[in-house]
């Protein structure tokens, strides 16, 4: 596979609910082997960007392309992370379980797991700090256990490309440093992730890269170029103001962004 082929192309994408555009002409691209953030405002269309990508949504225009093909041709190296609230945590399985589901494709849905599938689903675990919890119930697990099991479960796919719809929201500090330097090392070890991010505050942190979306691609690239008060305020309007308030007195105050656990 050619490094000069993005992991992610979307061209001239527009999605529409009830004939009401909610992406609108949307291009990027994410290079191979990098991190990079989405963020907007809440109804940007940021979920929507992404389902669309895995085809979970049909595009009313435009295209898709995962290292320039389609998704159903590279399936097996692309791995989707959506939202925590999306999953039923009562749901009787044990954390190994959930795990062990990211082994599983269309090629072996019937087939029992093997030595090596048990070998990654046991490094999965250690990865995010879960081995010691791996018979526990998943609905017995804090929102930031339950955050690391559903990460733990696209690690043991051994993916290429992963996305992630907001896995920093409703964490606690120590799940938020352990999933950003895991984040990190991905992209060492040569994978390609994208990451809906919701904080202003911590985006230019944790991204190199980043794409502002508000219906449309507002700005996309390294974050020194992105992170400019005029696409600020292309892409939050009025509600960045608020935003920067808060930041302030946070700031100002020294109030905890969060409690460690």
């Amino acid at each position: 596979m050619s490094d000069n082929i993005p992991s992610i192309e979307v061209h001239n994408l527009t999605v529409s609910y009830a004939k009401k555009p909610v992406l609108w002409n949307v291009d990027f691209e994410l290079p191979q082997n990098k991190l990079m953030g989405l963020i907007g405002p809440n109804g940007s269309g940021k979920t929507t960007l992404l389902k669309t990508i895995m085809d979970l949504l049909k595009p009313d225009c435009g295209y898709v392309k995962i290292f320039g093909q389609s998704l159903d041709q590279v399936r097996n190296q692309v791995s989707y992370v959506p939202q925590r609230e999306s999953v039923d945590w009562d749901f009787p399985a044990s954390v190994r379980e959930v795990v062990e589901m990211g082994r599983y494709n269309s090629k072996k849905i019937f087939k029992k797991l093997n030595k090596e599938d048990h070998q990654l689903v046991d490094e999965a675990l250690t990865k995010v700090g879960m081995s010691d919890f791996a018979n526990r119930q998943i609905g017995q697990l804090s929102g930031g256990q339950q955050q690391r099991v559903f990460l733990a479960r696209a690690l043991a796919r051994n993916a290429t490309l992963y996305i992630l719809d907001e896995p920093f929201t409703g964490i606690d500090a120590t799940t938020e440093e352990i999933i950003l330097e895991l984040l990190q090392s991905m992209v060492k070890d040569g994978k390609s992730v994208l990451v809906v991010h919701h904080d202003l505050q911590t985006a230019g942190l944790y991204f190199d890269h980043l794409t502002m979306l508000n219906t449309h691609i507002v700005a996309s690239g390294f974050k020194e170029n992105v992170l400019t008060e005029e696409n600020l305020s292309r892409t939050f309007g009025g509600s960045l103001s608020i935003v920067s308030m808060i930041g302030n007195l946070i700031q100002e105050k020294q109030f905890p962004v969060r409690e460690k656990k």
